[in-house]
């Protein structure tokens, strides 16, 4: 479970978070939606305590998330973040293999690679853990930084904005394995995401923010509705329902 507490954060005399709680319970997957500069990415960095908070507090699992110690805090949560700098020299297998580092501490023994080795599979990578990254397409680099935070094994996975520069095909699959995440392995899954669409077909819930505040949080059914929309993204937004998930039309 993941509990914020009033958060604020402000960059100079620009509120980026202002006064935000949010529970999020144990499983299942939670989309963060909103605008640009509606606070989806700051709140991330902060409940994966990479960012400071002005005011409020994060308890992960009933663990205070800046009183915890690093590599207590890391078997509970991964952040994978928008943008990585790792050099495309690694393999696959390397890269993935810092995910163990909070269990190892840089000593990795038969069970860290065991869990290098099942993560890579379950990620449907085993025929590429040698490949370089350099060598991969973007889609599956992607899989490869997600079997990094999964071989981290923590209860929790947030991902900022993890299909970022991929194409329908691969940001498809990005969400099937996401879901699977959760459903197979029991992680509590939050993904930051612009495409209300696939929030609405892969989520258990939605949390959508606008303004440095959260302006409404629950199922699918209850969000992905024309006025919420409207008064989210200052927009019209059509919605139609198809296949039992309700979708919506802002293209025109």
């Amino acid at each position: 479970m993941i509990e914020i507490e009033h958060l604020s954060k402000s960059y100079g005399a620009t509120r980026v978070l202002d006064d935000v709680s949010l529970t999020l319970p144990a499983g299942g997957l939670t989309a963060v939606i909103g605008p640009n500069g509606a606070g989806k990415s700051t709140l991330l960095s902060i409940a994966a305590r990479l960012l400071a908070p002005d005011a409020g507090r994060v308890r992960i699992d009933g663990l205070d998330a800046f009183e915890t110690p690093g590599h207590v805090l890391a078997k509970r949560l991964a952040l994978l973040r928008q943008s990585n700098t790792i050099t495309p020299r690694l393999t696959v297998e390397e890269l993935v293999g810092f995910g163990r580092f909070p269990h190892s501490r840089g000593r990795p023994t038969p069970e860290d690679a065991r869990h290098v080795a099942e993560a890579i599979a379950y990620v449907d990578m085993t025929g590429l853990a040698t490949r370089l990254l350099d060598e991969l397409s973007g889609g599956q680099r992607q899989r490869a930084f997600i079997a990094m935070v999964l071989a981290q094994d923590p209860a929790c996975l947030l991902l900022d904005e993890p299909l970022n520069n991929l194409d329908m095909k691969h940001a498809a699959a990005t969400m099937k394995l996401l879901r699977r995440a959760a459903d197979e392995l029991g992680k509590t899954v939050v993904v930051v995401i612009h495409d209300i669409n696939f929030a609405s077909c892969y989520a258990d819930r939605i949390v959508a923010m606008k303004d440095a505040r959260v302006r409404l949080q629950g199922s699918p059914g209850e969000v992905m509705r024309e006025e919420v929309l409207r008064d989210i993204y200052d927009m019209d937004i059509r919605v139609r329902e198809l296949d039992g998930h309700r979708l919506g039309a802002y293209y025109r």
